[in-house]
């Protein structure tokens, strides 16, 4: 704006410099067309070298998905779930599953009670492996149990009293 100026000639260099800034917009904003994810958009054909345009793979989108919504530890999460035989081994696999996991705390049932004293025994062995597979802290305390025992308080052939000493105790 010149320096000193007054009235109708302030007014027209506020006007001449709104004027420039909304050109400046307009064809910045004609060049460079913005997605709603905040990459831009390029225009015309793709040319024979690689470009963001090309198809990708489903398993290269849904990472780069996970990774802009930040889904990193709940996906691995899922992972101790979904993949527990490849992540703690076929023969461990077998004779538990994982039931609970909560703030880094895995819950394991086993299958006897021989198993789950094995898996207690094994617990630092299954944290690495864990880790290995699906990232570290994703796991960091495992809490191993063996079957649950029949429950004698329900059903048509209850009978009152203690119930079984011998059996459970």
């Amino acid at each position: 704006m010149p320096a000193g100026a007054s009235g109708p000639e302030l007014a027209r260099a506020v006007l001449d410099a709104a004027k420039a800034r909304r050109q400046a917009a307009a064809t910045n904003r004609r060049r460079s067309a913005v997605r709603g994810d905040g990459e831009r958009r390029l225009r015309g054909y793709s040319g024979p070298g690689p470009d963001p345009r090309d198809p990708q793979p489903l398993g290269a989108v849904l990472d780069k998905l996970v990774k802009a919504r930040g889904w990193q530890q709940p996906a691995a999460e899922a992972t101790v779930f979904g993949a527990w035989e490849r992540v703690v081994g076929p023969e461990v696999a077998q004779h538990s599953r994982p039931v609970k996991l909560e703030d880094g705390e895995l819950t394991v049932e086993a299958r006897s009670t021989a198993w789950a004293t094995q898996l207690r025994l094994l617990a630092g062995s299954l944290l690495q492996q864990i880790a290995r597979e699906v990232g570290h802290n994703v796991v960091r305390k495992l809490h191993i149990h063996g079957p649950a025992a029949p429950s004698w308080s329900r059903g048509p052939r209850r009978v009152r009293g203690r119930g079984p000493r011998d059996t459970y105790g």
